[in-house]
This record gives C-alpha cells, sequence and structure tokens, in this order.
C-alpha cells in the first residue's frame, strides 16, 4: 500500500482525469497510502481505489485532500484549484450515472403523475354526477314542499304548525336538509379533486419539460477540460469549503438556488453536481438556516430541501416557508432518503413541496429539474 499502480488503459477519461488530480495532491504529501488512510481511520484498499480511479470517492475525501495538503506545505489552497477538481469531480459523476437512468427515474414520476391525473378526472366525473343528482333530489323536493306550503315567505312559526298538520312534510324537510348538507360536502370533495389533478397535471407539464432538460443536457458537447490541475497552493487563497453563498463578482445577477441538508457529504455533491449551470449556490445545514437566508434573500429560483433533518425537518421548514408572503411561491424540491412512495410525495405535495427527487439523486435528474425551475424563474422575471 505504499506505492500507487500505474493507472488502468481502461478506464475512462474523466476517472482518469479525476484519479491524476487526487493523485497529484496526495503525491504532494510525501506519504504512503496505509499511513495516509489510517489518518483518517479509511480503509487504504479503499483508498487506493479512489486514486487509481476505479471508484469514486466521496467529495470530503476530495476535500480531506485538500485541507491536508494545505497543512502539510503551509499555505492555503487556491479557489482555482478546488473549482478545477470539482468540475473533474462533477463529469466523474456524470460519466458514472447515465441519462437513461434520469430519464427512468422522470418518465416513473410523469407516470404516476398522469395516474394521479387520470384518477382525480374519474373521481370528479363520479362527483359532478352525485352532485348533480343530489341537487336534482333537492328542486324535486322543493316541489313537493311547494305543493304542500303554497306561500313559501312563511316564518318557521307557520311551517311547524303546518308540519304538524302534515307529517309527512317534516320527513321531506329532513330529506331536504340531509341532501343540502350532503351537496355541501360533495362540492368539497370536488373542489379538492378539481384541485389534485390542476396539481397533477402541472406536475406533467414540469416533468416533461426535465425530460427536455435532459436530452438536451446529453445532446449538448462536452465541455473541454484542461488537463493539468493549476497550482495546488497559493500564498493568498481561500479554502473554498464549499458551503454557504458564492457571492463572486458578476453572481448577483444569476439565479439563486437554496440547497438545504444536514449531511455536509450531500451538501458537496448537490454542488459538485449543479455548478455546471449557471447559478449562484446558496448551502445551508438546517431549516432554521433556511428561514434565515430566505429572510437575506427571498429571490431565490428553486430551494432543494432535504426531508429528514433534526430539530426542524423538511415538512416544517416548508410549511413556514409557505406562510410567508414574500416565498409562498418559491418552488421547493423535497430530497428524500424513504423512496417514492405515494404516501410521502402526498405529503411533500401537501405541505407545499411542488417536486421531489430521491437519495441517493440522479445527478442528470437534479441538473433537469432544477434547470427547468431557473427557466421558469428567469421567464417570470423576463419582463421586470
Amino acid at each position: 500500500m505504499g506505492e500507487l499502480r500505474p493507472l488502468g488503459d481502461d478506464l475512462p477519461d474523466t476517472s482518469r482525469a479525476l484519479a491524476q488530480a487526487l493523485r497529484e495532491l496526495f503525491e504532494g504529501m510525501e506519504v504512503s497510502v496505509r499511513r495516509y488512510a489510517a489518518r483518517h481511520r479509511r480503509d487504504p484498499g479503499t483508498f487506493s481505489r479512489y486514486l487509481n480511479g476505479t471508484r469514486l470517492p466521496p467529495w470530503r475525501v476530495v476535500m480531506d485532500l485538500f485541507a491536508d495538503l494545505a497543512e502539510h506545505r503551509g499555505t492555503a489552497v487556491t479557489t482555482e484549484a478546488i473549482e478545477f477538481v470539482r468540475g473533474l469531480y462533477g463529469s466523474a459523476v456524470d460519466a458514472g450515472s447515465s441519462p437513461k437512468h434520469a430519464v427512468e427515474i422522470l418518465e416513473q414520476q410523469l407516470a404516476d403523475a398522469d395516474r394521479i391525473s387520470r384518477r382525480s378526472t374519474v373521481r370528479g366525473d363520479v362527483l359532478g354526477d352525485a352532485l348533480l343528482d343530489r341537487t336534482h333530489r333537492i328542486a324535486d323536493l322543493e316541489v313537493r314542499l311547494n305543493q304542500l306550503e303554497a306561500d313559501r315567505s312563511a316564518e318557521r312559526e307557520r311551517a311547524d304548525r303546518l308540519a304538524a298538520a302534515h307529517p309527512d312534510v317534516s320527513d321531506l324537510l329532513q330529506e331536504r336538509n340531509a341532501l343540502e348538507a350532503e351537496v355541501s360536502r360533495l362540492g368539497r370533495e370536488l373542489r379538492e379533486v378539481r384541485e389534485q389533478r390542476a396539481a397533477a397535471e402541472a406536475r406533467c407539464d414540469l416533468l416533461e419539460r426535465q425530460l427536455e432538460a435532459v436530452e438536451q443536457q446529453h445532446a449538448a458537447p462536452a465541455l473541454a477540460m484542461p488537463t493539468a490541475l493549476p497550482s495546488a497552493a497559493s500564498d493568498r487563497g481561500g479554502s473554498g469549503s464549499g458551503s454557504g453563498s458564492d457571492t463572486g463578482s458578476g453572481s448577483q445577477a444569476l439565479p439563486k438556488i437554496l440547497i438545504v441538508d444536514d449531511q455536509p457529504d450531500n451538501l458537496l455533491a448537490m454542488r459538485a453536481v449543479l455548478e455546471t449551470l449557471d447559478q449562484d449556490l446558496v448551502t445551508v445545514s438546517s431549516g432554521r438556516e433556511a428561514l434565515k437566508a430566505l429572510l437575506d434573500h427571498d429571490d431565490f429560483a428553486v430551494i432543494i430541501m432535504d426531508v429528514q433533518m433534526p430539530e426542524m425537518d423538511g415538512y416544517e421548514t416548508c410549511a413556514h416557508v409557505k406562510r410567508r408572503p414574500r416565498t409562498r411561491d418559491v418552488p421547493i424540491i423535497f430530497l428524500t432518503a424513504m423512496g417514492v412512495d405515494p404516501e410521502h410525495s402526498a405529503r411533500g405535495y401537501a405541505a407545499g413541496a411542488v417536486d421531489y427527487i430521491s437519495k441517493p439523486f440522479d445527478p442528470w435528474a437534479l441538473r433537469a429539474k432544477v434547470a427547468v425551475f431557473t427557466s421558469i424563474y428567469l421567464e417570470r422575471h423576463a419582463g421586470r
């Protein structure tokens, strides 16, 4: 475990480029694989595979290499070097996944939304027929009551006297009241079903746009990447931790994306995937930090929010966001490790989310979702 083997000839170009960059960082520390792995309590065989390009490391492993190299040399790592490796990492993540898999995920979500829309349509038809039937029955009862009571403007006392003289009137009044209550209930259910169908149709439209985005990403030519790692250390350079808001010159005009997750690895991985898009990424690690970020900036194009977080989970955070007039229209994508169970997705939609993606997330699918919401945001703000 002391020496690194040559990179295999069958490595994909993206894996080779990342492995070469990681090797350059590692070799700058002049330490064996086994010793370095022990330093971080990692398996030396697994770490060796990271450096050989046969396994994609978690982003935290890459950041540890930067931090350890900076400590070894006594100088900070440049932002340029970090961004270079982040780009290589994103390309390797893309190569490890496939647009085909993203299409399968999005098509399954489209099928689910379409099924909800169709079921809501059928349910709405049934409710509409029932509502019409009850309305007709009430009309018939009114005719019968009018026949028994010539003056419909009489006060309740007269209705009571009439009911005493005609016992069947009391039964008719009770039946009419029951039908009116049922009409009120059916009306509420019909409105809910129509809202459910409208939401499902909106999701279908979004998912079709996301599928088109995946196709466009796949068809676009890959950006040429430099083959040499920039200087990894500098007398004056930032550590580039990868968390917080990117606020460099020229980033103010970019659409802002808020990413909320309590796991640093997830935040770093999402940044690595989304930084290929032209956006300003803001990352926070809790629901409370997300609400604070929304107080500072209310012009986010979309929020990506982890569902399972301590103290304030995604559902509660989403409810707070939707209660604020300035942020209630910001779309929220729920990131969930609970799969795509209908119960969980329904709860997310009820909380105010407009989309969801499962962990481990597919980079192509995540980029497509964010790209579509960003496009919608830009369309809405084009005339302002």
